[in-house]
């Protein structure tokens, strides 16, 4: 199993790419048991256009060409399904037993297109705040690696 992070717009260097690169790196190494290949973070650069169903499309189309056919395409979306982290852990455990590559998509401000909406495998909240787009992919990769801590046994996560 492959899992990817597709997000629009880049970390800065400093302490937020410092830390989703720690949860990233961790999860490699917990993973490796479980099957997982690589972890991936892939950046889309944020759309110039002036109006915001503008900016979703051109964000969404590129978004669209990271996800490799057959992938279990999960949206980071306040409107999404709230679950815990065992919850998702057996998710995890599902698609890897699928051998499905897994893609968590972390769209720009102004949200994502429907044509990108429309195919996804689950919506994901992160609960009914709003976020700041750095940290839902720093608080998604420490999920990832609780996920596969829980999954291999690891005493990281707690109940």
């Amino acid at each position: 199993m492959r899992i990817i992070v597709a997000a629009v717009g880049k970390l800065k260097r400093g302490p937020e790419c410092e830390l989703a690169e720690r949860y990233r790196e961790r999860a490699v190494k917990s993973g490796r048991a479980l099957g997982v290949r690589s972890i991936e973070v892939i950046e889309i650069a944020e759309s110039r256009a002036r109006e915001a169903p503008r900016r979703m499309l051109e964000e969404s189309i590129a978004l669209a060409t990271v996800i490799p056919k057959d992938a279990a395409t999960v949206l980071l979306d306040p409107r999404g399904e709230p679950v815990d982290s065992n919850a998702f852990a057996g998710q995890l455990r599902t698609w890897n037993d699928a051998a499905r590559d897994i893609v968590f998509v972390i769209g720009g401000p102004d949200g994502l297109a429907p044509t990108l909406t429309d195919r996804a495998t689950l919506r994901l909240a992160f609960g009914a705040l709003t976020w700041p787009h750095q940290l839902v992919r720093i608080m998604l990769l420490e999920q990832i690696y609780r996920a596969t801590t829980i999954l291999v046994g690891h005493p990281y996560h707690r109940d």
